[in-house]
C-alpha cells in the first residue's frame, strides 16, 4: 500500500478557503483521509482522539497561533512525534527559528503552489 494510502493528515487553519485549497491539493495528491478544523483548541481535541501522522496547520489564527498548536502536540506523549507543517504568510525569521527550536519539521509561505505543498509534505513524510 503506497504511503498517500495510509497517510492521516489534519489541516488547520481559520479560513475555509484555505483549508479547501489545502484539502483539494491533498486529494490531487492521492491523500484522502484527511481531518480539518477551523481553530486550534478544536484541533486538538479531534487530534487526542484520533491521532494523525502530519499536521498542516496555518501560523496566524486567533485564540491560538500555529506555534501554540505545535508546541502544545510536542508537549504530550501521545502527539510528541506527529509531522508538523506550518504554513505562513509571515515567514519571518522569528517566526521560523521558534518554529524549529519547538519541533516544527517544515514550513511554506504563502501563497503557494501544490507542487511546492507536495515539495515541503514529501520532505517531512517521505515520497508520496
Amino acid at each position: 500500500m503506497a504511503l498517500r494510502d495510509q497517510l492521516r493528515v489534519m489541516v488547520i487553519d481559520d479560513m475555509s478557503t484555505s483549508r479547501g485549497l489545502i484539502t483539494n491539493a491533498l486529494d490531487s495528491f492521492g491523500i484522502r483521509n484527511v481531518l480539518s478544523a477551523g481553530d486550534g483548541r478544536s484541533a486538538l481535541q479531534t487530534l487526542a482522539a484520533s491521532p494523525v501522522h502530519l499536521v498542516i496547520s496555518d501560523y496566524n489564527m486567533p485564540g491560538m497561533d500555529g506555534l501554540q498548536i505545535l508546541h502544545t502536540l510536542r508537549s504530550n506523549a501521545p502527539t510528541r512525534a506527529v509531522g508538523f507543517l506550518l504554513i505562513t504568510g509571515r515567514a519571518d525569521r522569528d517566526i521560523i527559528e521558534l518554529g524549529k527550536r519547538l519541533g516544527m519539521n517544515n514550513f511554506l509561505k504563502k501563497p503557494f503552489d501544490p507542487a511546492g505543498l507536495r515539495a515541503a509534505i514529501e520532505a517531512i513524510v517521505g515520497t508520496l
